[in-house]
């Protein structure tokens, strides 16, 4: 048999969501590269995705479910048949059920796969049947999807090729070179053609490398930069009234409330230099037309949601908003949501449960939520104990006795090791799934590529176990994944435009298949889906919801205490920024040796002068740490964050730490405080005192 050319699409966090070939060879993936005919692929993969066949044949793979036979964490196991597992599951499900209800029972998953299948009807059918725990899906882009859609009324974006026409490009809070890379290429095109590039970020990212202009403040800071620069485009009358009149609600009330945001304040606010914040706000009135290009980074803080509100007020005041080349970019997804009938099947389903905040898991684990308590985890696609807030408190959680956690994974992760029964799961080239994007609007299909490895089973397969022990006999529990695509393809394009004449059959021809979209530029009719059809900076939405309805900044300000041992209080707290690795997706593949190597050892990013105020040098181990946790790290001494300023990317797994974190990572120490909007999680919040390591600590 010829070697097969399998296509597929790439499942992980990533706004491009590219294109694959699979090269099969009697049943074993031999080559694995980026499809070339992909629009936005265009035939190159990142650096994290590139090696994805040392993933899918790691020799740590999970291939058979086992069972827990030592104390929680301790890495003693059994091996047990699939049937042992999903019959122990519904037992001790059905001993919960009896004393406490479904709603005792909590699935905790987000984007280990982003696919519709295995993802989305995944994380909704089964649950929403059995009458389990609702989890409020929030520690990613909660509050500024719903600042953009208060303001906007709906997430839209432009192409990356739309580009070419821009002036002006300001990327703020954002590095799409490690996170969005196939927006690059139409960057550094853009820019030679004459385009400025200008990145706002308290780091000097690689993105932040080659722009024209960098500039950092301080964390938390970003909104009050924006009204800053919103009170000098009007105080100079460099605002369109025109367009502000015609498309826009709440003009005048924004206009008074401007008066306060005065370039000395904001300079003083942000650490900026004031001539710095005259200079961007002259800049961005003046040069048309201007994109401002914005991901979730910078609203993981207190106020991020108002932060992001602020950004919107920009391309309004200066009429930029249906502009080719203008307005603002930051996600594609509002141009087509899946049917929620389809795909959840609540008619046929108990009322919905309580919803638990997944930012507080560690303390929903340990008693905030009561009545009835969280008596069982089962976690998918997730890896909470690596990923989310406030880590110490998730692993006391996940340490008492009385709770009942399964997880189901590829690999055994820093949460498996405190499961009870851990189950394996399939990588992409294992399942069949449909992918859209949030960064294009391209629909790709993902063929299964090989047979699943040992006994591994994909998401959506075991649902259909857990539903059939569970006695659940309704149909759509047990359609096979192509099944499931075309019930839901067929609801939602009976009201969406964008699905007309994309069938099932079209997108499993291989590649990518466009959205139909009216026009290629976000509101080019003026027009928004807002309950006024307008631009609206004043929101009648967010005052009903008790929340100021006009962009404003508060103070973002993290309360936690310093560490206990207060050995740390020699020297005033830093904050800590926890962004995206280069060579990670969040803890996605971050167990690969050669991706760790290209990594490097974990490290916190110091600058200079903040260095030397503690004794630091280059290299140092350190410990950073408050009241919440600490964790060991190398330190890089540098001026790539501005003082005042530590970064330390997200994502490792604690276990293979090579300094002896007793399984911590950084979120140890960050907050599972809650956003101004939405839920949203806090990660940049977060206040630490570090110092440098000594051996006394061991004692």
């Amino acid at each position: 048999m010829p070697v097969q050319q399998i296509y597929g699409a790439c499942p992980h966090d990533c706004p491009d969501t590219c294109g694959v070939i699979t090269e099969v060879d009697h049943s074993r993936a031999v080559n694995f590269y980026a499809d070339p005919r992909h629009p936005v692929t265009q035939g190159w993969l990142c650096a994290k995705v590139r090696p994805y066949l040392k993933h899918v044949y790691h020799p740590d793979r999970l291939l058979h479910p086992l069972r827990r036979v030592g104390p929680r964490g301790s890495g003693r196991w059994e091996r047990i048949s699939w049937a042992a597992a999903i019959t122990e599951i519904a037992d001790r499900w059905q001993e919960i059920i009896k004393q406490y209800g479904a709603a005792a029972i909590l699935p905790y998953s987000y984007s280990g796969t982003l696919g519709l299948v295995q993802m989305t009807v995944a994380s909704a059918r089964f649950w929403n049947r059995l009458g389990a725990s609702q989890l409020e899906r929030s520690i990613c882009g909660a509050a500024a999807e719903y600042a953009v859609e208060a303001t906007l009324g709906v997430r839209h974006s432009p192409a990356y090729t739309e580009l070419t026409h821009s002036r002006l490009v300001i990327i703020w809070g954002h590095n799409p070179a490690s996170t969005a890379p196939h927006f690059m290429p139409h960057l550094k095109k853009a820019q030679r053609n004459g385009c400025q590039v200008v990145v706002i970020d308290p780091r000097r990212t690689r993105t932040a490398r080659g722009a024209n202009l960098h500039l950092a403040p301080l964390p938390g800071t970003d909104g009050a930069l924006a009204l800053g620069l919103a009170q000098l485009i009007v105080a100079e009358g460099w605002y369109d009234e025109a367009w502000l009149e015609t498309h826009t609600v709440g003009w005048p009330q924004l206009r008074e409330r401007l008066a306060g945001y005065t370039p000395s304040r904001m300079a003083a606010i942000t650490g900026l230099p004031e001539e710095a914040i005259v200079d961007l706000a002259r800049r961005y009135a003046s040069t048309r037309p201007g994109l401002i290009k914005i991901a979730d980074g910078l609203q993981r803080h207190l106020n991020g949601g108002q932060t992001v509100r602020a950004i919107c007020a920009l391309p309004a005041l200066t009429g930029q908003y249906g502009l080719r080349g203008g307005g603002l970019a930051y996600s594609t997804s509002g141009y087509l949501q899946w049917d929620r009938e389809a795909v959840n099947h609540w008619s046929d389903c108990p009322p919905p449960a309580r919803k638990v905040n997944m930012n507080r898991l560690g303390a929903a684990l340990q008693g905030e939520v009561t009545d009835p308590p969280i008596m069982s985890l089962f976690v998918f696609g997730a890896n909470p104990v690596a990923s989310s807030p406030n880590t110490g408190r998730i692993v006391a959680g996940l340490r008492r006795n009385d709770l009942f956690t399964v997880v189901h994974d590829v690999f055994l992760t820093d949460t498996a090791i405190y499961a009870d029964i851990v189950l394996p799961a399939t990588s992409q080239l294992e399942q069949t799934d449909l992918h859209k994007a949030s960064g294009h609007t391209m629909l790709t299909y993902n063929h299964q590529a090989i047979p699943p490895l040992g006994e591994s089973k994909s998401n959506w397969a075991v649902m259909e176990l857990l539903a059939q022990v569970m006695g659940f006999a309704e149909p759509w529990l047990h359609q096979n994944p192509d099944e499931v695509i075309a019930e839901i393809l067929s609801a939602t394009a009976a009201h969406q435009p964008a699905l007309q004449n994309i069938t099932l059959e079209q997108l499993k021809t291989g590649g990518a298949v466009p959205l139909h979209l009216a026009s290629p530029i976000p509101f080019a009719e003026g027009r928004f889906p807002t309950p006024s059809g307008k631009v609206e900076l004043y929101s009648q939405t967010l005052a009903e919801a008790g929340l100021d309805p006009l962009p404003g900044w508060t103070e973002d300000r993290d309360d936690v205490a310093p560490p206990e041992r207060g050995l740390a209080q020699t020297a005033a707290p830093l904050n800590l920024l926890s962004g995206a690795a280069h060579h990670f997706v969040s803890s996605s593949l971050a167990n690969q040796a050669g991706l760790l190597q290209r990594e490097g050892a974990p490290f916190v990013e110091i600058h200079p002068a903040d260095a030397a105020e503690r004794g630091i040098n280059h290299g140092d181990i350190v410990i950073i740490e408050n009241g919440r946790g600490w964790c060991k790290l190398a330190a890089v001494v540098t001026e790539a964050v501005r003082p005042g300023v530590l970064a330390s990317p997200k994502g490792r797994w604690a276990r293979l730490d090579p300094f002896g974190n007793e399984g911590r990572n950084v979120n140890w120490t960050t907050s599972d405080a809650l956003g101004d909007m939405a839920g949203q999680s806090t990660f940049h919040s977060n206040r630490v005192w570090i110092r440098k390591y000594s051996p006394i600590d061991e004692t």
